[in-house]
């Protein structure tokens, strides 16, 4: 049986970043624009310049960016998912990212029919695509930018070789572009020391949170964790009652290194423990660089 007619059968999910930006340009310049559907999973926690790259990648396509949300149903808000289950982190990723994102990309699969998912992993993240593909099979994902070679800093010239402003983020020297109003909570200790000199008031925030989650569950609840000799979770405040808990000023500061964007697939990179950069790792500095270089051509 031949492909239904006007069957968009392609589903390209855009995250926000510039790499899933890409794949969903290569995915309609692959499929056609008749096959492919553009969705974008939105948390309500996104900085607001978000939705204006939404819109540029909207006119760039030529096609809506249809968007779905676990926000409204059982929770109004990031925070109430942190409240509920007393939790930031987990061991395959953020409490947040699993019920915002991923149960509701899980919810919309078992609802609609496709041929392929095409999935956002650049050329830094092929055991993500492994792991998604020998554990997630039923995704029947695709992943365009291992396909060409394609790492950020190149989608970052695709993007603005198409006129568009890159997700201001990056400018400000984040390696992705999730969840900006409160911070992301699995960006780790570098992107956190960030937070706290240029962004103290979301800082100062989040670790009223931590404190306010550990009241809750009666024991420590962080982001963070140290992952050198002395392992242990880190505080970005330091707490009263659990002296013995590391805060962030403990830490030295950590070498700027990629982590991946947030784009509802936690859990999918669980071939092998989480890396380093996955912990605590999440913005690079070059990348302005990267972003300034291409204006002054």
């Amino acid at each position: 049986m031949g492909r239904r007619k006007n069957y968009k059968d392609i589903i390209a999910w855009w995250s926000g970043g510039v790499t899933s930006a890409v794949t969903c340009m290569i995915c309609i310049e692959t499929y056609g624009r008749s096959r492919v559907r553009v969705i974008f999973i939105d948390t309500h926690n996104e900085h607001e310049d978000t939705y204006r790259f939404k819109k540029d990648c909207e006119d760039w396509y030529k096609l809506p960016i249809e968007t779905i949300s676990n926000i409204g149903e059982e929770y109004k808000t990031i925070q109430d998912v942190w409240i509920k289950h007393k939790s930031l982190n987990v061991a395959h990723g953020a409490i947040c990212s699993y019920k915002l994102k991923r149960i509701a990309r899980e919810k919309w699969e078992k609802d609609n029919k496709f041929t392929h998912q095409a999935f956002g992993f650049d050329v830094d993240e092929p055991r993500r695509a492994k792991s998604m593909s020998l554990n997630n099979p039923r995704t029947k994902p695709i992943f365009p930018l291992l396909l060409h070679n394609y790492d950020k800093k190149k989608c970052i010239d695709i993007i603005q070789d198409a006129g568009i402003e890159v997700p201001v983020m990056y400018k400000m020297g984040f390696l992705n572009n999730n969840c900006f109003k409160t911070g992301c909570v699995q960006g780790g200790i570098g992107y956190w020391q960030k937070m706290m000199k240029d962004f103290p008031d979301k800082f100062d925030a989040m670790a009223k949170v931590e404190h306010n989650l550990t009241k809750l569950k009666g024991s420590p609840v962080t982001m963070l964790k140290d992952q050198g000799k002395n392992k242990g979770l880190v505080f970005l405040k330091p707490h009263p009652k659990y002296p013995d808990v590391k805060d962030i000023t403990m830490m030295r500061g950590r070498e700027p290194k990629p982590l991946f964007e947030c784009n509802g697939f936690c859990g999918t990179n669980d071939l092998e423990e989480r890396s380093t950069e996955e912990q605590d790792i999440n913005y690079q500095l070059d990348i302005f660089d990267v972003i300034n270089s291409k204006k002054s051509k």
